[in-house]
Parts: C-alpha cells; sequence; structure tokens
C-alpha cells in the first residue's frame, strides 16, 4: 500500500518540505530500498529503522518497502528522516492507522526505538507553521525549543512504541503549551563597566558602538585592557527583542549549538574565534553551507583579538557583510545567503612587539617592521570601521583609584534611550540601527547645518576621507546625537565622530 508522510530538511535558515513515500509489498525475503538522492546518514537509517521497528515490538518483515524522499533532486543528510521513514512503513503495513495529512515528523531512532535529539527543529517550527501544517511530532528532547513558535501543536516522542500507540488512538501524548517564559529570560553578564579603571576615552567610544550599531577598533600596548573593554561590551547594550531572539535562537539551532536544558539563546551572542581561525569557519561553508562565526554573533559582536595576526585572506571575507548585513556562501550544492548584522570589535598592538608610541617602554622594532605589520589590514577593511581608538598604558594611580566608575547597568540605560530613538525614527524600515543607514536613510535623517557643513569639508580634505568614511562619519554623528537627546546633527556630535576616523 502506498502511504506519504511529512518531513522536512533544512537549507540554511529555511526549510525545504520532504515528501516520504512508501510502497511495501509482500514477499518472502525481507527487502528495504531509500532512494531520493540520500547521504550515508539515509542510507544507514534502513538498519536504524529496521531494528527500532523490530525493538518497538512491531512486525517488519516478509516485506519489499520502497521508500522515496521526494523531490529527488533535493540533496537529503543527516538521520532526520528516521521518524518519518519508521511512520511510513508502518503506515504502510496497517500497524498504523491515522491520519496525518496536517502533521510533521522529524527525527532520529535509535536501535531500541529510542527518539534522539536533533539540530535545527526552531526552523522546522517556523516552517510547519508558514506551510499551515497544525502538529509536530518530535524527540522529547527537541520539544521545548520547538514550542517557542505559536500555533502549531507540539508533540514531544519518547520512542516508536508510543507513537503508534498514539497515532492509533489508544494511548495519547499530551502536546506541550506552547512557551512565550523563555522568551522573557532575563540576559546574564559576566563582566560590568563598574570594574574597568581608566580608559575613559575608550568607554564612551564603546557607548556610541553599542547604541549604533558601529564598528570599532580598539589599537593599544599589551595589558591596557582592550581585551577586557571588548568583553564588557555586551553588559552596555540593549536585550534584544522576540524577533531577535527567534532570530538568533534559529541560527544556534541549525548550527546545533543550543543547549538541551534551555533551549533558547536571550543574551546578545559574543564570538570570539582565535586567528588561526580558516576563512570556512569565519564566514560559513561546507559541502552544504553551514554558518560561520559572523552568522553565529548576528545582532551581537564578533571580537577579532590580535587583529594583524588574522590571514589577510580570512579578514577580506568580512568585506561583504560588513556593507551589507549578510553573508552568501556560494557552492556546488547550491547558494546559501545567512544573516550578519553583527558589531565588529577588533583589538590590536601597534607594531610587532606592542610598544610603539608607550610612553614607559621603548619599542624595539625597526620603521619597516611596523610599516609591514601595519598594512596586515587592508584599507578597505579598516574604512568600514566607525571608530578607531586609542588605548594607552593604564597608570598606577588610576588602577588603584577608589571605585568611581559607571556601572554597565546606567551606562546601558542611556544606550536603550538612544536604541528607542533609533526605533522610532525607523519604525517604517527594514533597520534597527544608525550603522544599517543607508544613502537614503542619511540624506533624510543626517541633514547638517552650514557650520557643520564647513567643518565636515575641511575633515574631508585634510583627513583625506572615502566617499564611504563620509557616510560613516553622518552615521556616527547620528548616534551621538542620539544618546544626546538631540533631534537634529550639532556641530559638537560631528567633532567627536571626527575625532573617532583613523589619522
Amino acid at each position: 500500500m502506498f502511504v506519504k508522510v511529512n518531513s522536512c530538511t533544512n537549507i540554511g535558515l529555511d526549510c525545504e518540505l520532504v515528501e516520504v513515500e512508501c510502497d511495501v509489498a509482500p514477499r518472502e525475503q525481507w527487502a528495504f530500498v531509500i532512494v531520493g538522492l540520500t547521504d550515508t546518514a539515509i542510507q544507514e537509517a534502513r538498519e536504524r529503522v529496521r531494528l527500532a521497528i523490530k525493538n518497538s515490538g512491531l512486525e517488519f518483515s516478509r516485506h519489499r518497502a520502497i521508500v522515496n524522499l521526494a523531490p529527488a533532486d533535493l540533496r537529503k543528510e543527516g538521520p532526520d528522516y528516521d521518524l518519518a521513514i519508521a511512520v511510513s512503513v508502518l503506515q504502510s503495513t496497517d500497524q498504523i492507522n491515522a491520519n496525518i495529512e496536517d502533521s510533521l515528523f522529524i527525527g532520529e531512532l535509535a536501535l531500541n526505538g529510542d527518539t534522539r535529539y536533533v539540530s535545527g527543529i526552531l526552523p522546522v517550527a517556523a516552517f510547519a507553521k508558514e506551510k499551515g501544517f497544525k502538529k509536530i511530532y518530535l524527540p522529547k528532547e527537541n520539544a521545548l525549543e520547538a514550542t517557542l513558535i505559536s500555533g502549531v501543536e507540539i508533540y514531544p516522542v519518547e520512542n516508536l512504541s508510543q507513537l503508534v500507540l498514539h497515532l492509533n488512538n489508544i494511548q495519547l501524548i499530551s502536546p506541550l503549551d506552547n512557551s512565550t517564559s523563555l522568551l522573557n529570560a532575563a540576559p546574564i553578564y559576566d563582566f560590568d563597566m563598574v570594574n574597568v579603571q581608566g580608559q575613559e576615552q575608550a568607554k564612551r567610544a564603546l557607548e556610541i558602538a553599542a547604541s549604533g550599531g558601529h564598528n570599532i577598533l580598539l589599537s593599544g600596548p599589551p595589558g591596557s585592557g582592550k581585551t577586557l573593554l571588548a568583553r564588557t561590551l555586551p553588559s552596555i547594550m540593549p536585550g534584544m527583542d522576540e524577533e531577535e531572539i527567534l532570530e538568533v535562537t534559529k541560527i544556534y539551532s541549525v548550527a546545533g549549538l543550543l543547549p538541551k536544558d534551555k533551549p533558547i539563546i536571550s543574551s546578545r551572542p559574543f564570538r570570539s574565534p582565535h586567528h588561526t581561525a580558516s576563512g570556512v569557519a569565519l564566514v560559513g561553508g561546507g559541502r552544504i553551507p553551514r554558518p560561520g562565526e559572523i552568522t553565529l554573533a548576528h545582532r551581537g559582536i564578533l571580537f577579532l583579538d590580535e587583529f594583524p595576526e588574522f590571514p589577510r585572506i580570512v579578514l577580506e571575507n568580512l568585506r561583504q557583510p560588513l556593507e551589507d548585513g549578510i553573508i552568501s556562501v556560494s557552492r556546488a550544492e547550491g547558494n546559501v545567503s545567512f544573516p550578519a548584522r553583527f558589531t565588529l570589535v577588533a583589538s590590536q598592538n601597534p607594531c610587532p612587539c606592542g610598544y610603539f608610541g608607550d610612553s614607559e617602554k621603548r619599542c624595539v622594532c625597526s620603521p619597516g617592521q611596523i610599516l609591514k605589520y601595519q598594512k596586515k589590514i587592508s584599507g578597505p577593511i579598516l574604512d568600514r570601521i566607525d571608530l578607531h581608538v586609542e588605548v594607552p598604558r593604564i597608570k598606577f594611580d588610576k588602577m588603584t583609584a577608589a571605585g568611581n566608575n559607571e556601572s554597565s547597568e546606567k551606562i546601558r540605560g542611556r544606550v536603550r534611550a538612544g536604541r528607542e530613538r533609533q526605533a522610532r525614527r525607523f519604525k517604517e524600515l527594514k533597520i534597527k540601527t544608525n550603522a544599517e543607514m543607508r544613502p537614503a536613510e542619511i540624506k533624510d535623517f543626517c541633514a547638517l547645518d552650514s557650520r557643520s557643513l564647513d567643518l565636515l569639508r575641511s575633515a574631508m580634505s585634510q583627513l583625506h576621507l572615502s566617499g564611504r568614511s563620509f557616510h560613516r562619519v553622518l552615521k556616527l554623528s547620528r548616534t551621538i546625537a542620539d544618546l544626546a537627546g538631540a533631534e537634529n546633527i550639532e556641530t559638537a556630535h560631528l567633532a567627536e565622530a571626527l575625532q573617532f576616523r583613523p589619522k
């Protein structure tokens, strides 16, 4: 008897419907064939499914079963189809009698019939809602994650025999309630600005970066606090809204990085890849493309410590995402676009030894070594960084001074107010921060008076600013004005923005 069971596959952060078709005919000797452009893991499902059915007290012998995963031209991989294949076989052999047209099945099976955790469930739940499926049957370990999407009934399945009893209306599985409490989880911060001594200019730059989503480069000698400042930045950024939480959680779900006990990312991501990371690790890829570090940092922070130590060819991969907020990965299997709207925080020493320009320790590098070191980062990459900040050595008196520092909570209040002004400004647009403005929005929201125009004209000539730098200065000025609660950009806001351009 021919039957069809619905499942799906992840392609990037989206899903495609996969129809698991099965036809079973009596035969003296057992045979099981799976077709449909499958990988090794799916071919091995023949043994997993057969033994799972047998060890669940069900019958699958003396039959010839052919399973087709349609569409046949779409590459499928992984063990996610085990549950759907098992249900299709059991329904074809009349061991399941149920109407499952409105249901989606996904999950891996153990040899004893138990279900196992799979990755990418949140996009599956969103896909099911979009396509009008009313029920999802999935492993119990994945159920909590799926409840983040409302409008679909989530059935947690412990094992195959339990699912068969439910579908035959003998012993029903209770669907889980959709969970909104997870979306309200408060973010947790490991660092606080109150513990950062000195570096007032760098703190101010971080506040501006957090408010407008601007990229920042911290430069200074070893031990001046660059890494500590970068790791403290998440604590002054406003919490993510529901849309951002679901967006980021979907990325981590596909990457298989969600914690099983609390399958949600409620804090802004902070990714810090080592300088030996490859281009694929940074931007994503593989035979079937998977998210890289820049996508895992979406709506959060990508911290590149020892910036010049990254291979130049790896850093050049950042050009498109820094400009467009997406990364397009092309492979033989197809093209996939991943979101990559992150704040870049980079840190570097001024020279190989780290002490060029230091007031207390002499630099031992030759001029040629210094020039070669500084040229490791290309001009186009530096041009895409809005704030260039010197982080000098901290004096002893400041290190031991009585704590008068502002807390992250207080700074976060100002940043949140600035973000709220941006949200009101961009409520009719598909952008969230000033850093995302395009030339049309810059023209509408970054008007300058005659005095400010004269200052910018002079700066363009003296600092040799490019067209991109011109726009980035205006966006930075808009953020500074927002932090000051000003309706229009004033000369003081523009002057402060110009101070953060490289000299």
